[in-house]
């Protein structure tokens, strides 16, 4: 699906949440004696999950507040930003078993943020680079994975380098780069910067697939060298100029 800025930006006004303020994320955090109330009269009621609902924050960003500050409480140093994620991805790690509960009951039941949901993120951008490289195959275009670069030397690489270079819409393309995600601005941008330009600067011009969709005012560098697609092109022209 490619969606105008003004499309994107109506169906985003329905969904968007108001980012929190560090004033609200210290009155969150006062809420860590009401946790313990909770858990004090039922220790197996989904008292932590019950707190975000009540004040819509993601659970699992809620089970995070609360573990630094039980950890602040009952540490000499700091926790460390490793140790706390270490935990939210395996409760069991938590020294009070009854917090440990709690944490895994934010964790299971949110939809958008967390361990879980970062597993379930990895294993369909996975898919869909599988689904890529069998497509690939299908037009025998040769190519080079991740894992093949890296045994290479190469640090930063997309997830295909083609070795022979073809054409799609008029635009040469060097390597393909696989997103199971919708390309907004926020998340477009910071690959660009992080990602696609570096790519540029090694390999050539390359082709982004936004499997499920992007913002059509986005793609808007293709004549310097980065194209975007929602799907797999269909229109590939290879050097012996033949439709792959």
């Amino acid at each position: 699906m490619i969606l105008t800025k003004a499309q994107y930006d109506e169906i985003a006004q329905c969904l968007v949440s108001v980012p929190p303020t560090r004033q609200s994320l210290r009155k969150l955090k006062q809420r860590f004696p009401r946790y313990l109330n909770g858990v004090v009269k039922n220790g197996a009621a989904p008292v932590l999950l019950d707190l975000a609902n009540e004040v819509d924050y993601a659970p699992s960003l809620m089970a995070r507040l609360i573990l630094e500050r039980f950890l602040q409480e009952h540490e000499e140093t700091p926790p460390s930003k490793s140790i706390i994620n270490s935990m939210l991805r395996d409760p069991s790690q938590i020294p009070d078993g009854v917090l440990a509960n709690q944490v895994y009951q934010c964790i299971v039941n949110d939809c958008c943020y967390g361990p879980l949901v970062d597993c379930i993120k990895h294993a369909i951008g996975h898919e869909h680079e599988v689904l890529l490289r069998d497509l690939l195959l299908e037009k025998n275009l040769s190519f080079l994975d991740e894992d093949q670069l890296r045994a290479k030397g190469y640090d930063k690489t997309p997830d295909f380098i083609l070795q022979v270079p073809v054409a799609v819409e008029g635009h040469i393309i060097h390597w393909i780069e696989s997103k199971a995600s919708f390309g907004d601005e926020c998340s477009h941008h910071a690959y660009l910067h992080d990602q696609f330009w570096s790519y540029w600067n090694r390999f050539g011009p390359g082709l982004v697939i936004y499997w499920y969709g992007f913002i059509q005012e986005l793609d808007c560098n293709r004549e310097r060298g980065i194209l975007l697609k929602a799907c797999f092109p269909t229109n590939i022209v290879t050097l012996c100029h033949s439709i792959a």
